[in-house]
């Protein structure tokens, strides 16, 4: 009796989750379907809608047998692992990230870490389809029992074609979009939990999963702690300071250039939008000959020896300055043609008040354009933070910092996880220096955008 009880009571639990994620309860056809794609829709007399969703499971199956070593049979030496279909091994090779066999076969941890994401990838397809089956099944159903009628598979086709005409339409990009863009993104992430480094670097070596100790790593170690919290203030420092610097400078030009007294103003302005306009990779490498301490014009000019790139508070100043050369004239077209749109009245009616020019800035120029160009803002912000170009071309990171873990007094967190993966392979720690951008830049971001009036008024 506790037997059958506990029984009874598992199937009713198991129905209700059932009926929870299908949205109804489930009937015969639907549990027909549960075990085989459109074996349901042939009970509802429905055909071509039952090979439809056979389809599917009888190619996921044949693929799995295709690639097994029933149709292919295993080399001595092997793995016994190697045999399985395509989808087990997959998924086998995912949680093992391989095997030491001490032969001439020899697994690729992350071949494997992709062929499981793929495998996955490909799984969670077929459970969505699989889901679908049995909905449709158990919705054809009920109705047929309540009006007597089915809907035959043409009207099925018609109906989706006319309902659901941009997700057919779209199904193409969307799946090459997971396989091209999320795939790369979920690899790169996963890297993070295990220990591809140097000492262990495939397909050499084999790598593990490690889970979150990396993460761990970051603040027990002292090395790590420090290069850390270093780099990271830092970056923070520049992207905020980057930002506001060239939108202010930005500001300061537009409004100069727009004042009534200036005249040739669009001379003016196809001066001042050169430094953007020309490739910024050509205009760093220039500065960083112009600013060489030994044998850089500027210091051979000032008869100096000021170590513009080779101090680390002047090289950082550098830097901003650099930058806001770089980046202001964006910020300048940008503001112009802001400026240029406001209505006349609202400073009219200012001067009417006894307002002052400056006085009409701040009140009504400024936070009009501070409301729009706050989006702006935020995606500068972001890719401040991200400004690999500046700091590598101009600085390389240093000067030489030997507190820091693969990394110096200039380096961002994006030139730091170019030092780990380009010319110390510590992709681990690189990974997990991504994710945690990832979540700084986006906390921010998302943050920040909703606050803004522009988010607000959407």
């Amino acid at each position: 009796k506790k037997i059958r009880g506990y029984y009874m009571r598992s199937r009713k639990n198991s129905l209700k989750w059932w009926q929870k994620i299908i949205g109804q309860r489930m009937t015969s056809s639907g549990w027909l379907s549960f075990f085989v794609f459109g074996l349901g829709q042939l009970r509802n007399k429905q055909k071509g809608k039952a090979l439809f969703f056979f389809a599917f499971q009888f190619i996921y199956v044949l693929v799995e047998i295709l690639t097994s070593s029933l149709v292919s049979p295993v080399i001595p030496g092997q793995p016994k692992y190697w045999g399985y279909g395509f989808f087990r091994r997959s998924l086998y090779g995912f949680i093992t990230l391989g095997e030491t066999t001490g032969g001439r076969f020899r697994d690729n941890s992350p071949v494997l870490m992709i062929e499981g994401i793929l495998a996955i990838f490909l799984l969670l397809i077929l459970a969505v389809i699989w889901l679908l089956n049995i909905k449709d099944a158990n919705e054809t159903y009920i109705k047929y029992k309540s009006t007597g009628q089915v809907q035959s598979s043409k009207e099925f086709y018609k109906q989706v074609f006319e309902t659901s005409f941009a997700y057919v339409v779209g199904a193409p990009a969307l799946i090459m979009l997971l396989f091209v863009t999320i795939l790369p993104i979920i690899f790169s992430f996963l890297i993070a939990f295990t220990n591809w480094d140097a000492y262990h670097n495939p397909p050499a070596d084999l790598i593990d999963w490690v889970g979150f100790s990396n993460f761990g790593d970051i603040l027990k170690l002292p090395g790590w702690r420090t290069t850390f919290f270093g780099v990271a203030g830092w970056t923070v420092i520049w992207a905020l300071l980057s930002t506001l610097t060239t939108f202010f400078g930005g500001l300061f030009l537009a409004v100069i250039i727009n004042n009534k007294r200036v005249v040739f103003k669009r001379i003016w302005r196809t001066i001042l939008i050169l430094p953007w306009a020309i490739p910024s990779m050509v205009s760093l490498l220039v500065f960083k000959n112009f600013l060489n301490q030994t044998y850089g014009p500027l210091n051979r000019m000032l008869n100096a020896n000021i170590p513009w790139l080779n101090d680390a508070t002047l090289a950082k100043i550098t830097l901003l300055v650099i930058n806001l050369w770089l980046g202001a004239p964006y910020f300048m077209m940008l503001m112009t043609g802001m400026l240029t749109s406001f209505d006349k009245t609202l400073y009219e009616a200012a001067k009417v008040d006894g307002a002052s020019s400056m006085q009409s800035f701040w009140k009504i120029t400024f936070p009009i354009l501070l409301s729009q160009v706050t989006p702006l803002l935020i995606m500068s912000f972001a890719s401040n933070f991200n400004n690999f170009g500046v700091v590598f071309f101009l600085t390389g990171g240093g000067p030489r910092n030997i507190a820091y873990e693969y990394a110096d007094h200039t380096d961002i967190l994006i030139t730091w996880i170019y030092n780990m993966t380009r010319e110390f392979k510590v992709y681990n720690m690189a990974s997990v220096m991504s994710i945690l951008i990832f979540i700084l830049i986006g906390g921010i971001s998302v943050w920040n955008f909703l606050r803004s009036d522009a988010f607000k008024e959407d």
